[in-house]
């Protein structure tokens, strides 16, 4: 008996448009940090995200280390993050020489809860970093005024909210500085790469300053501070150009792959969609669900096993950032992140999946609930 067809939990979409578009790349000579696909992108992702500014990246971890190097946080400095995320996200503030301060998140969004946000403010808080988990853009206007009322900054991590918006508003145009991954598994991709949108004209000077090795702009090889080499190439821009043009078509595609197994599974007790609050059109990135009821330890990593089996890869939620050892604190309560991250698991997401191929993951998450 064959192995039955396995479903990886991500994939690129990479068409024709790519390869010509980076075959372009490398026949003009332009394959590292400078050339017109940088320009051209740059350019034309500050337009899609309404600021006046976007400082492409190597990936999505330098670009939160750059923006928060920029702004000037360093040693003695916290900067308040939710538990439930990437380690990206704490990560680049302890790059920094700061402390990275968890909050919980909101059961209704799976985003940071600016109530504990409040809580947490202190003498030494400079930042806030809100996560968009799983595309859901976090409560932007309640911590926006918070993070006004208190001098801080308040930075989006975006990496996962690529093409979302909230009442109307784009990603990357919510906060005062928001980061962005183009990672392979991300809703557009560069292979490895990153951005940083802003509207701060004196904060994006900055951050190309120290992108670029601190080398002064007006003089060359002469370093007035200590800098990075956190440049995209051209080639990656490339691929990023081609991605900007099919990027409606990614995205609804990866909406109809979503839509499928939220429609087709909402019958199953076992499984809760994602939530989505008014106002919000999600980033199409991961489809995300949570297995059994509140407390449940144990049954999503059973079904998690049992796809495996049929085929079908799996992604477990984040493990909350306390409990990691470079982050560890046993002092933080966060009930509701150690909750969700033991139930939630993501599906297949990606453009390339059909009704079909959609139909037949239900199937065999079905199947597996059903053991």
């Amino acid at each position: 008996m064959s192995a039955p067809e396995r479903f990886p939990v991500a994939r690129p979409s990479i068409t024709e448009l790519e390869e010509r578009y980076v075959v372009d790349a490398i026949r003009s000579g332009w394959i590292s940090s400078h050339g017109p696909y940088l320009r051209e992108f740059e350019e034309r992702f500050a337009r899609r995200c309404g600021v006046d500014a976007a400082v492409s990246t190597g990936n999505g971890t330098v670009a939160l280390h750059l923006a928060l190097a920029a702004a000037g946080i360093g040693p003695g400095d916290e900067v308040i993050v939710p538990a439930l995320t990437y380690v990206a996200t704490a990560n680049a503030v302890a790059y920094c020489g700061a402390r990275a301060v968890c909050v919980d998140v909101l059961p209704q969004s799976w985003c940071v809860d600016p109530a504990a946000v409040r809580a947490a403010i202190g003498p030494r808080t400079r930042a806030v970093i809100a996560v968009d988990l799983y595309g859901h853009p976090a409560d932007y206007p309640a911590l926006r005024d918070l993070c006004h009322r208190h001098g801080l900054l308040l930075v989006a991590d975006a990496a996962e909210s690529f093409g979302a918006t909230l009442d109307g508003h784009p990603t990357g145009s919510l906060a005062d500085v928001t980061t962005f991954s183009f990672f392979g598994n991300k809703v557009i991709t560069s292979g490895e790469g990153g951005c940083v949108t802003t509207s701060d004209d004196a904060l994006a000077d900055r951050m190309r300053l120290l992108r670029n090795q601190g080398m002064d702009p007006h003089r060359r090889y002469y370093f007035p501070v200590l800098g990075y080499n956190y440049r995209m190439t051209n080639l990656s821009a490339a691929l990023l150009c081609a991605q900007l043009d099919r990027a409606d078509e990614i995205i609804a595609r990866r909406d109809r792959v979503i839509t499928g197994y939220e429609e087709q599974l909402a019958d199953e007790p076992a499984l809760t969609r994602q939530p989505v609050l008014p106002g919000v059109r999600r980033g199409a990135w991961m489809a995300a669900f949570l297995v059994g009821a509140e407390g449940d330890a144990t049954s999503r990593d059973a079904l998690a096993r049992a796809l495996d089996r049929r085929g079908v890869e799996t992604r477990p939620f984040f493990v909350p950032i306390p409990e990691l050892p470079a982050h560890h604190d046993p002092a933080a309560d966060c009930p509701v992140t150690t909750d969700l991250s033991r139930r939630g698991i993501n599906l297949p997401t990606h453009a390339e999946l059909g009704e079909a191929e959609v139909k037949t993951v239900v199937e065999r998450v079905r199947a597996a609930l059903a053991d």
